[in-house]
């Protein structure tokens, strides 16, 4: 079985249109478990995806983008479906990192850090994330501090995503400098 593609589908139907799956998704992004079973074995290619793939696929993936509590699944993050999926409000690290395009930086110094498409806006721990994930936009993408414990003490709202991943709602430009080693 491939997991990896196992893993998109689980995505597209969690974050994307669980609508075409016919799933009910709960105010937090949680499913039954069986319910997302039967919807994928509709379709041929995962008729005989069971729980324990979904737990294996969950265990072996680097990205971390589900998880399974009490025979439910949901995605952790990257929503672009309506309802918004609420997390719980922590304290970030005192520094993140946002990798973005050089094309974006302009808007992103003067509006600040947007969700746009997205529920959220995505931070992470590590500038070698960041800089991966600025990569999807630009070959040499331009990283971001965020003063996240700053921007926290000063009320903006901050979500844990994963051990990778940070989220907020949005992030000012008095909290964002450009990175510079």
């Amino acid at each position: 079985m491939d997991y990896v593609e196992l893993s998109k589908e689980v995505s597209y139907a969690l974050r994307h249109a669980p609508w075409e799956y016919e799933l009910e998704l709960d105010s937090e992004g949680w499913v039954s478990a069986t319910q997302l079973l039967e919807a994928l074995s509709n379709s041929g290619k995962w008729r005989n995806v069971n729980l324990e793939d979904l737990q294996y696929m969950i265990n072996t993936s680097e990205k971390k983008r589900h998880e399974i509590n009490n025979n439910k699944i949901r995605a952790i993050y990257g929503h672009s479906i309506p309802m918004k999926i609420l997390k719980e409000v922590r304290r970030p690290p005192s520094i993140l990192y946002h990798g973005t395009s050089h094309d974006a930086l302009d808007s992103i110094l003067m509006n600040g850090l947007l969700p746009r498409s997205r529920q959220y806006v995505h931070l992470s721990q590590d500038i070698n994330i960041a800089r991966q994930v600025g990569k999807r936009r630009d070959e040499k993408p331009v990283i971001l501090k965020i003063d996240a414990d700053l921007a926290y003490n000063q009320g903006i709202s901050f979500y844990y995503g994963n051990e990778k991943v940070w989220l907020a709602d949005t992030i000012p430009p008095t909290f964002i400098q450009v990175y510079v080693k």
